[in-house]
């Protein structure tokens, strides 16, 4: 799934797409509950119950895409709007790790407003420069000691 949600968000998503997806980069929404990049949310919600629905007679491959689907949308909508967006209360933000390189990675990619000249794509896969800019901040702050 990590994949295919790479695929659509760099070239559907900031392709085709863009006047939908294009709310998720604007400034300014701040306490905001719903933007219209929701939408894709629905339509992966919808989609995945669909494919349940019709393959759980006899648990085939449509069944087991569905859920794969579905588990997939319940860890985005954790990490990406509980953890890199804040939307709601997840505790304190990590500060090294694995779910702090999530975090720089997606700011990363929120610094373009544009569809052109974004980087790091994917929600939980993503360039190991994020983790080695943990290691340079900690290095600075070291040294300010």
């Amino acid at each position: 799934m990590e994949a295919l949600s790479w695929a659509l968000h760099k070239f559907v998503f900031h392709g085709i797409f863009w006047k939908i997806h294009r709310t998720h980069h604007e400034l300014g929404k701040e306490g905001a509950i719903f933007e219209l990049n929701d939408l894709f949310s629905a339509i992966f919600a919808f989609s995945s119950l669909l494919l349940i629905f019709l393959g759980i007679e006899t648990f085939n491959v449509l069944f087991w895409i569905g859920i794969g689907i579905s588990m997939y949308g319940f860890f985005y909508f954790v990490v990406h709007d509980g953890l890199t967006h804040r939307r709601f209360h997840l505790g304190k933000s990590p500060q090294q790790g694995y779910l702090a390189a999530i975090i720089r990675a997606h700011r990363a990619h929120h610094r373009t407003r544009g569809r052109e000249g974004a980087e790091s794509f994917g929600l939980l896969l993503f360039d190991k420069k994020f983790f080695s800019l943990q290691k340079s901040l900690q290095k600075s702050s070291q040294k300010g000691l």
